[in-house]
């Protein structure tokens, strides 16, 4: 994006959004659902975990990494809505793709699975292999769509038996013949862009599996939500005044950022494979939708379904139900 983009498009659709428009306070009721929010021991997700309680769901599941601060989150959610009983802690480590596989196991005795938000992700300027990958990949991008294809049958599942659709959320470096090896390359890793970069390929995967898989043959909607700029823990790296006092102008409160993960989960067909803002389906990005989009779209979820497949052999055949 060059600076003449950032001046006339992105700054002004942000300021916009940021103080002129509030995503809308959920109410739908979840009588009867089970529900899991990813990375919920903090920030949004624990947020999103404890609108759902709200909600009435009969189940929500914080999964993270450290089961400790998942039971304070359910303590602080317990207290603030007066619910027990509801909320479940299960430990998942996206760095590890054998817990991933885990915890997708233990979700297949689930009596349902209607929604899943798969919120957590780090933002890091350190590069650490994880996985094979880049650990910012790992996380955001192969682990997150490893875990999503794994709960894929048991939403699948939940959607026949109960006559419903459930919903699954998802929350430029130079390319070379192969993206995830350029992501992987020490010496030209551009850290500071990483973050964003991960959740580009996130897009890209949405996009094309909605793509090669309506939502009439897949029976799951999914898509992807943008809350925001909102106060979380993804910032904890960087340490600076300027960019603190920023942030208490501009940022939206966690709660509120929060609303918009809630109503993606709670959001209908139509949603399939789009990008949401503010709670309304939104154009995404040139690089995207515009020329050379496409090819750059099938050539990463290519790349990325030959990860999946060496992680779980035949994991992207529960696409093809």
């Amino acid at each position: 994006m060059s600076a003449f983009e950032i001046i006339t498009g992105f700054l002004p659709h942000l300021f916009y959004s940021q103080f002129f428009v509030t995503p809308k306070y959920p109410f739908e009721d979840l009588t009867g659902k089970t529900v899991i929010v990813t990375g919920a021991n903090t920030g949004l997700g624990k947020e999103a975990a404890r609108h759902f309680v709200r909600l009435n769901a009969e189940k929500v599941i914080i999964a993270c990494r450290t089961v400790e601060k998942g039971e304070a989150a359910k303590n602080d959610i317990e207290r603030s809505t007066g619910r027990t009983g509801v909320i479940e802690v299960w430990k998942l480590d996206l760095q590890d793709y054998d817990n991933v596989k885990a915890f997708a196991k233990k979700a297949e005795g689930l009596k349902r699975l209607d929604i899943v938000i798969e919120n957590a992700g780090i933002n890091t300027s350190k590069f650490v292999k994880a996985g094979g990958n880049e650990s910012t990949i790992t996380v955001n991008v192969t682990s997150t769509f490893l875990l999503a294809l794994l709960l894929l049958p048991k939403l699948q599942q939940s959607g026949k038996v109960n006559a419903v659709t459930p919903t699954l959320t998802i929350l430029p470096e130079k390319s070379a013949p192969s993206v995830f090896e350029t992501l992987n390359d020490e010496k030209t890793a551009r850290m500071d862009q990483r973050y964003a970069t991960s959740k580009l390929l996130e897009v890209f995967a949405c996009r094309e599996i909605a793509r090669q898989h309506p939502i009439d043959q897949l029976g799951v909607t999914i898509n992807f939500v943008n809350p925001g700029w909102c106060h979380s823990e993804l910032a904890r790296e960087i340490d600076s005044a300027v960019f603190r006092a920023i942030t208490r102008v501009f940022c939206r409160t966690t709660e509120v950022g929060s609303r918009t993960l809630v109503n993606a989960g709670l959001s209908g067909k139509e949603t399939h494979g789009k990008y949401l803002s503010d709670d309304t389906i939104t154009p995404c990005a040139p690089l995207v939708e515009g020329k050379g989009g496409a090819e750059l779209q099938s050539k990463i979820w290519r790349e990325l379904v030959g990860q999946l497949e060496g992680i779980q052999p035949g994991i992207t055949k529960v696409l093809e139900v």
